[in-house]
């Protein structure tokens, strides 16, 4: 298995945590995807595969379609994509995408997290170096063709690494080229279930169980926030 791949497995399940998180998660990449290129899937690469993945959770067409309004009403203020980065306890590197309409309330709150848990908040785009930023498509396999076919087919267009899941095909590409890989894919006929971006740690450090214990504090007390979309590190996951 890679790197990203098995990275990607151990956390895919404690970041998201419960429903109600994973469809205000998928609300918020909706309403800034219809903001940015308009509320028709047809015309708009990055909604489309953001419906994908909202079918695939179970979001219920009621909450998609209350997002994409959300977009084009008048007193919709728009989030602001920000990122914050830091270190937390035994000196884990933590990288925090956040989606919000107001920033003051949301440094203010991160940066207390770091505080009361023992890290540091640093600087914007410190840390960016530790992590790969990836593009993630799931697909569904086509009798056919081959893993290792596909893999040849799509090298040229940034993609780094394929794996059979369940049934399905997950690859990884380079965040450069998420909407090159997403149109071959569509027009070489390939079903998306679902699609994200990811930061994967270019190495991981290994803890003992007390201080990872420090750190998931920290992971769960930011993930809870509102404003937050997604938290990355470069913590180890134990071994099952």
């Amino acid at each position: 298995m890679g790197r990203a791949f098995e990275y990607r497995k151990a956390r895919k399940m404690k970041r998201w945590g419960n429903m109600a998180r994973v469809f205000t998660k998928l609300g918020k990449e909706i309403t800034i995807a219809v903001k940015a290129g308009g509320g028709d899937p047809d015309t708009n690469p990055r909604l489309r595969a953001l419906v994908a993945t909202a079918k695939k959770e179970n979001m219920p067409k009621e909450n998609v379609e209350r997002a994409i309004k959300k977009a084009t009403s008048k007193d919709f203020t728009d989030y602001k994509e920000m990122n914050y980065e830091g270190y937390g306890p035994n000196g884990i590197a933590i990288f925090v995408e956040t989606a919000t309409d107001n920033t003051t309330r949301t440094v203010a709150n991160v940066r207390s997290y770091f505080n009361k848990c023992g890290g540091s908040l640093g600087t914007s785009g410190s840390l960016e170096f530790l992590f790969d930023h990836k593009c993630m498509f799931r697909i569904t396999a086509k009798e056919g063709i081959s893993l290792e076919d596909l893999e040849l087919e799509l090298i040229d267009f940034g993609v780094d690494e394929l794996i059979e899941d369940e049934g399905e095909i997950v690859l990884y590409g380079e965040f450069a080229q998420n909407s090159a890989i997403q149109k071959y894919l569509e027009e070489n006929g390939f079903e998306i279930t679902s699609s994200e971006f990811l930061r994967i740690p270019n190495d991981v450090k290994t803890l003992n169980e007390e201080q990872m214990a420090a750190v998931n504090k920290l992971i769960e007390k930011i993930e809870e926030d509102e404003d937050v979309q997604n938290v990355f590190h470069n913590m180890a996951e134990p071994e099952e």
